[in-house]
């Protein structure tokens, strides 16, 4: 099962979806690297390399038409959250589009650019202040731990796991990238260990529990905080990990690693400065720091810093994706870290969100227990193939960034 099917009435088609569907199809007839079939009430067009099987795309209500051309690929994905059109296959739907970026930007014009100055003066509202922060955060994560423990692997992260063979679990996997992470730190038995982002605890106690550290972690969603005490207390770890409700900002101490695992993503472009400056100000003059951060081509980090696409829309409330050059520019701007290694992963993140998706689609009845219709259930379903297929034609990246203070250079320099 690829996705869910939609239950709608079609609708006529009026002057104005015809004039806007035949603006699509002149855009579709450039396609390359693949092919599209595109199937509704007027007929069946298919585009791009004929020899190749394509992927199908079956309209069912002609807003399709009307929600593209207001907000361009946004309002795509919000007509397929209504249920307006359906893909046998949407991971390679967003692959083909990905390969066809130049046709994509060209699809948020005219009234889409519109459209897109609405949605950037909605998402200048959601801005990372300490307040703002807190609702971003709420936004997403407080949708229920149990909600997301419906697909994410029993230790609950919800980040990248890394895998190695062909054969691993997504469990296996997930153990791997926190060995990898606690690796890479050199973590020892009493190293204070901060961690930026608890999620629902699941690197602290990977690192209490099998590297003997100190680790004192904090998160601003109240969902994940009930969780993962809870999860500290039934472990026996309360003395080795110290969960708190605080924003990164205003934490304060000396540590001798730090941890921060997919949680740049959320503190806003404007911010990178005060991050990093705060990861410096953390460490002792021998620490050093792990960041695990979704990344974007350089090149194309202003345009997507600057615009709202589905997942800042729908998702994410206020986040964005960092490029490594803007994060090196930031460190350097704010702090006296240096990059010691860096490591990416982007394939894993691919296969990691396939498996996500394969779960959530097979938990669905669960989903629905839970209360959510089938409007979030088509989000969801959108959004995990969006990202899926970003990673798979490496347009996004995931990568390990080990920075180290002058000290610390030192020592492993020696």
């Amino acid at each position: 099962m690829n996705q869910i099917a939609a239950h709608v009435t079609p609708r006529a088609f009026g002057a104005l979806e015809r004039a806007l569907r035949a603006r699509l199809v002149a855009q579709f007839a450039q396609l390359q690297g693949g092919a599209l079939q595109l199937d509704d009430a007027l007929g069946s067009e298919t585009f791009g390399d004929a020899q190749l099987r394509p992927v199908q795309v079956r309209v069912h209500d002609p807003a399709f038409y009307r929600l593209v051309a207001a907000t361009g690929s946004v309002g795509a994905g919000e007509s397929y959250m209504d249920g307006h059109w359906d893909c046998d296959d949407l991971v390679g739907l967003v692959r083909l589009l990905v390969r066809n970026r130049d046709l994509l930007d060209g699809m948020e014009t005219g009234i889409a650019r519109l459209g897109g100055l609405a949605m950037r003066g909605w998402n200048a509202l959601r801005r990372n202040t300490r307040d703002g922060s807190r609702r971003n955060i709420a936004a997403h994560y407080d949708l229920g731990n149990d909600f997301f423990s419906l697909f994410l692997s029993p230790d609950l992260m919800y980040s990248s796991a890394l895998f190695e063979r062909d054969g691993d679990t997504l469990e296996v996997a997930s153990t791997r990238k926190l060995d990898r992470i606690c690796e890479r730190l050199a973590l020892r038995p009493g190293d204070r260990v901060l961690e930026i982002g608890t999620g629902w605890g699941g690197f602290a106690l990977h690192a209490a529990q099998r590297y003997g550290c100190h680790v004192t972690t904090t998160t601003i969603s109240r969902e994940q905080h009930a969780l993962a005490s809870a999860r500290i207390a039934e472990a026996g770890l309360q003395g080795r990990v110290t969960l708190l409700l605080q924003d990164y900002r205003d934490l304060e101490g000396s540590y001798d690693r730090l941890v921060s695992i997919e949680m740049i993503e959320a503190i806003g472009a404007q911010y990178l400065e005060t991050y990093f400056g705060k990861i410096s100000s953390l460490l002792k003059p021998h620490g050093a720091a792990l960041v695990q951060a979704i990344t974007i081509e350089d090149h194309r980090y202003v345009q997507a810093r600057d615009s709202v696409d589905f997942i800042k829309r729908f998702i994410f409330p206020g986040s964005f994706i960092p490029s490594i050059s803007a994060m090196l520019q930031a460190k350097t701007a704010a702090s006296d870290l240096q990059l010691l290694q860096q490591d990416d992963f982007g394939p894993s993140y691919a296969r990691t969100l396939q498996l996500w998706r394969e779960r959530f689609l097979s938990r669905l009845p669960d989903v629905r227990k839970q209360g959510f219709d089938t409007r979030f259930e088509r989000m969801w379903t959108f959004y995990l193939a969006y990202c899926e297929g970003g990673f798979r034609e490496r347009s996004i990246g995931v990568s390990h960034l080990l920075f180290g203070k002058p000290d610390h250079i030192r020592r492993f320099a020696s």
